[in-house]
């Protein structure tokens, strides 16, 4: 039986671990974190499919060992472990979810004793509807790879890209959704100055959001074509959009994407 690990349960740690606690696949699942109790509601959050362990167990057990922590913390994280991962027979393979840390740095950090995968999940992944941003360094085997994507297959959608574009997805899919939301509650707060009850009108947006989501994703036409659909002439839904352009909607939310893949490049110096 192979078994998996996860180093930091934070909020990124833990939405992957939700994840791999939901791919039945009969792995043993292991995590740790420096704040016990945050492993420890995990595992009960889990029904006891992830097990609390240590740093130091899962380096010498796991065969594929998630990474979840902060970039700043990284070098001092694979410090704690790279003896005990160096003198293994059987390598494990490290999966970083570190934004902006590449494949080389991880490698130099963990003084070259593991093949790595680098990710970029969101967090839907929690509730299996992410978006993972891969990529592999050439020494991992398929076989290590086939298991990270049974692991995370209730996570949402992979998509395997090379590593030179996956801080630019990082600012899209992994920051995205935190833009999402305030969208979200910016459509319910005007839905609540138009009279709406609170509680109603954060459930149409919510709806009203994945709705249109779906939509998109099914019928496979252009989204300026399918918000054309929805503007009748001289209706108030081109009214509202008028609004929008005239707030550079779309600007704003470039910029924004933007300004999050330039912060990400920095934070893997």
């Amino acid at each position: 039986m192979k078994t998996i690990g996860f180093i930091g349960a934070g909020n990124m740690g833990g939405a992957l671990i939700r994840a791999a606690s939901r791919a039945d696949i009969g792995c043993e699942i292991l995590i740790a974190d420096k704040i016990a109790e945050k492993a420890e509601a995990l595992s009960k959050e889990t029904s006891g499919r992830a097990k609390v362990s240590s740093g130091s167990e899962i380096a010498e057990r796991c065969d594929l060992i998630f990474l979840g922590v902060k970039p700043n913390f990284m070098a001092s994280t694979l410090d704690e472990i790279s003896e005990i991962l160096a003198k293994r027979e059987e390598k494990a393979t490290l999966v970083s979810m570190a934004a902006g840390v590449k494949i080389e740095k991880i490698a130099e950090m963990a003084k070259n004793s593991c093949p790595i995968i680098r990710i970029m999940p969101n967090i839907p992944v929690s509730v299996g509807e992410g978006m993972i941003l891969y990529t592999a360094c050439a020494c991992v085997s398929a076989e290590a790879e086939e298991l990270f994507l049974a692991v995370m297959g209730k996570s949402g959608k992979l998509d395997k890209i090379p590593e030179a574009l996956i801080d630019a997805g990082s600012a899209l899919s992994g920051c995205g959704p935190a833009f999402a939301f305030m969208f979200i509650e910016a459509l319910a707060d005007g839905g609540v100055a138009c009279g709406l009850p609170r509680d109603k009108a954060l459930s149409y947006a919510v709806q009203t959001l994945i709705g249109s989501a779906k939509l998109l994703e099914e019928s496979g036409k252009h989204p300026g074509e399918l918000k054309d659909a929805v503007c009748s002439p001289g209706g108030s839904t081109i009214e509202g959009v008028r609004t929008l352009e005239e707030g550079a909607f779309r600007g704003v939310t470039t910029d924004a994407v933007i300004a999050s893949f330039e912060k990400t490049k920095m934070l893997g110096k």
